[in-house]
């Protein structure tokens, strides 16, 4: 692994949001490593660099707004020569309740913008995801609310609660990912999400 992307909207706006998951994300990583992010045009973002035994890992925070997240990613990837298969991209997954959190690689983009931009610009869809869920409207709401307004939203107390949960479990695998141990790191994240009783 040599570059981990958070996804979300820059702005205090939209801070709180469920879109924003995958900026918790690597923002909890950074403090958990003691990496400082700064802003840096170049990279189209906020980046932070962790030193590991196996070399530099790179997180980033594109500032780009989602739909256009793969600009920042094709700028760094490409500028240190990084390959897709190295790159993980942390984001908020509807398709999973909150608390639940997944390791997948390769694989659709499930309609989600900032998915199909980094695609779009690397080329290829083979790059890791954490799969950080939000839950859909569909199950999360009792009147009808379009996905866009719901993604735009902060989460209710207790989704937020457990995505925060989502989140602390998905860092205790980090040592995995960073070793690159992915398929390690994903037996362990899975296995711990289902003994949590969670679906």
């Amino acid at each position: 692994m040599k570059l981990v992307v958070g996804l979300g909207n820059p702005g205090k706006k939209y801070a709180g949001t469920r879109h924003n998951a995958g900026f918790w994300f690597v923002e909890r990583l950074a403090a958990a490593t003691g990496a400082r992010f700064s802003a840096d045009r170049k990279f189209h973002g906020d980046v932070a660099k962790l030193a590991t035994d196996g070399g530099e890992i790179w997180l980033l925070q594109p500032a780009t707004f989602m739909n256009g997240s793969g600009q920042a990613v094709g700028a760094l990837a490409g500028f240190y020569k990084i390959a897709a298969s190295d790159i993980l991209v942390a984001h908020d997954e509807l398709d999973l309740a909150p608390g639940v959190a997944r390791l997948k690689f390769g694989g659709g983009v499930s309609g989600h913008n900032g998915l199909r931009d980094i695609r779009a610009q690397l080329g290829t869809a083979d790059f890791w995801r954490l799969r950080i869920g939000i839950g859909h409207p569909r199950e999360s709401t009792a009147t009808e609310q379009e996905v866009v307004d719901y993604v735009l939203h902060a989460p209710r107390t207790e989704e937020r609660s457990a995505m925060v949960d989502a989140i602390t479990r998905s860092l205790e695998v980090w040592p995995l990912l960073a070793a690159d141990k992915q398929e390690a790191a994903m037996l362990r994240l899975h296995t711990k999400t289902q003994a949590s009783g969670e679906q």
